[in-house]
């Protein structure tokens, strides 16, 4: 078999790899949530300042950008990682596990940004690029829209990028595989609250109150044919009703219920049809059965969609990398990133790592047993490093 040109570039990086799968460690035991990544930016900024980044603190809160610029190269790349963990009490047993209750990195960003940290040192000490390259470290991807705070607080204009990136690790897809995919990557992320309100009685005597808990029933059931009568069947969308509450005891019609909805869909007008006929579903509903109704609809996370020329980009680096049988088409998922805010104002993609298949790294994400697996961190720090050396030529 022939040897791949970039050997030279794994073997470097597969040296200086148990520092960072240490580094992982570490953040994964001190596990911090949205807006609250202050160690662990703190040791992301160290290590950026002693390899010779410029450090850049507090876009987004708790943000940092390393900048680092060789050369007389006028192109720009921008990597993101991922900072923040999860509400979640671990149940790994990992000598490294969290020691704080109640939070545990159970979605790989300690690995997402041991990786970059990895790539970083690397790509500081042993590359000759042409251009300047900001690795930007993201608080709060968790649903509070951390990437959006920090275009907010001025992301792009204060560290210009002609394309950015960004990865997640995969469980499912074995150690050494790199998934790709142009076009829509994952779905938008929006929230619905619905509140109906009736007429509290006896339990009873029903008919002298208005029961807000049929209604809630039938519009569980309901929201459903929005999906299987009234969406393209080759096009996708997701409608869980996540909450139900009203009332507290057995014999006591409710004054009122509230019902919280998450919707995920793949494409802009379909997000649309969506909403529109959630809101009327509901209000159609809540008349019928004599209620007042409000819906308050919160449009969070857009659809995250991967432009074309990068994809392509990112895909003959990998390929270059790992080989081609090893480069994958990933498929669409519902899950939601919002590096897709990102994505709406530079040019990039986002790629899957493979963290492993069954006992070796193949549990889910958002999972109290999930840990991220520290034999896909070379393989991802490589990726970056022969990204960045490809496009600052």
């Amino acid at each position: 078999m022939t040897e791949s040109p970039t050997t030279s570039l794994r073997q470097a990086v597969q040296a200086i790899a148990p520092e960072f799968v240490r580094v992982r460690h570490q953040i994964h035991a001190h596990p911090e949530l949205a807006f609250e990544e202050r160690r662990t930016s703190d040791l992301v900024a160290e290590q950026l300042a002693a390899w010779g980044y410029a450090v850049h603190r507090g876009l987004g809160t708790t943000g940092v950008v390393g900048t680092l610029r060789k050369g007389q190269g006028t192109r720009a790349l921008g990597i993101r990682a991922d900072m923040d963990a999860l509400p979640i009490q671990e149940q790994t047993g990992l000598a490294y596990a969290s020691t704080i209750a109640g939070k545990m990195h159970a979605c790989g960003h300690d690995g997402h940004t041991a990786i970059l940290l990895c790539a970083a040192k690397y790509l500081a000490e042993s590359v000759a690029f042409n251009g300047t390259l900001n690795l930007i470290f993201q608080p709060a991807e968790e649903n509070e829209g951390g990437a959006l705070r920090m275009l907010e607080d001025g992301l792009f204009e204060r560290f210009p990028c002609d394309e950015v990136y960004a990865l997640h690790n995969s469980p499912g897809m074995p150690v050494g595989q790199i998934g790709v995919i142009a076009g829509p990557a994952m779905a938008s992320f929006d929230r619905a609250t619905v509140t109906l309100r009736g007429r509290g009685a006896h339990g009873a005597m029903p008919h002298h109150g208005i029961d807000p808990m049929q209604c809630a029933a039938s519009i569980v059931l309901g929201l459903q044919s929005i999906v299987s009568r009234e969406i393209d069947a080759l096009k996708s969308a997701v409608i869980t009703v996540g909450s139900i509450q009203a009332g507290s005891t057995y014999n006591v019609v409710p004054e009122s219920a509230t019902i919280k909805i998450g919707v995920r869909t793949l494409d802009p007008k379909v997000r649309t049809l969506v909403e529109t006929r959630i809101r009327e579903f509901v209000t159609a509903q809540a008349q019928s059965y004599q209620l007042q109704s409000e819906v308050v609809y919160e449009r969070k996370y857009p659809v995250l969609v991967n432009h074309a020329v990068q994809t392509e980009s990112a895909r003959q680096a990998a390929i270059r990398l790992v080989g081609t049988g090893n480069v994958v088409e990933r498929p669409p998922v519902m899950g939601s990133e919002d590096f897709a805010y990102m994505l709406e104002q530079r040019p990039g993609a986002y790629i899957r790592l493979g963290n492993g298949l069954g006992e070796d790294g193949g549990c889910m994400v958002h999972n109290p047993r999930y840990d991220f697996n520290d034999k896909a961190l070379p393989v991802g720090a490589a990726f970056w490093a022969h990204l960045a050396q490809s496009y600052l030529v």
